[in-house]
């Protein structure tokens, strides 16, 4: 069953809500700390293996210039470091290093301790739950968004199999 048109705009209402508030609470909590949200997020995605620099730019949906001044920020507190990309020496490949393996380890309990605090109210059953949903609307958000990029027979094919 497909979803009405207005809970379409509801949930696309709530959904830049969630992530104005998620940009407060991150503002918020982190502060006086030496890297800004905009560069912990480089910094996660970083921190899920070794990538050409173009790559992560497209996952984060900025430019390769944005990109690269985060990287070169990071790089120079000492948490990334880059190397030549063997299979093209035009590329670079981004990876962390022990002090940014660290620094996102203290960036990610800070913030689960920070929404552990702001959901202090909320049991353990509605925390997963919503966690569950989350993820589903993650998934199908990115089956789609990529079926979209595919063009419209591959997006048909795609969604009739989920």
């Amino acid at each position: 069953m497909a979803v009405a048109p207005d809970t379409a705009a509801d949930l696309v209402s709530r959904i830049f809500d969630l992530q104005r508030v998620v940009r407060y609470v991150a503002n918020a909590s982190f502060r006086g700390m030496d890297t800004g949200v905009a560069v912990q997020g480089v910094l996660r995605f970083v921190g899920e293996g070794e990538s050409r620099a173009t790559h992560l730019a497209e996952r984060l949906g900025v430019s390769a210039p944005v990109l690269s001044r985060h990287i070169a920020d990071l790089e120079m507190q000492g948490y990334v470091t880059r190397r030549q990309d063997p299979c093209d020496g035009r590329a670079q490949l981004v990876a962390l290093s022990p002090a940014g393996v660290e620094k996102l380890r203290q960036i990610e309990e800070l913030r689960a301790a920070t929404l552990q605090d702001y959901l202090s109210s909320w049991s353990q059953d509605d925390a997963e739950e919503t966690a569950r949903t989350l993820a589903r609307l993650t998934d199908s958000l990115k089956l789609s968004a990529r079926a979209t990029a595919a063009g419209p027979h591959t997006m048909t094919k795609t969604l009739q199999e989920h």
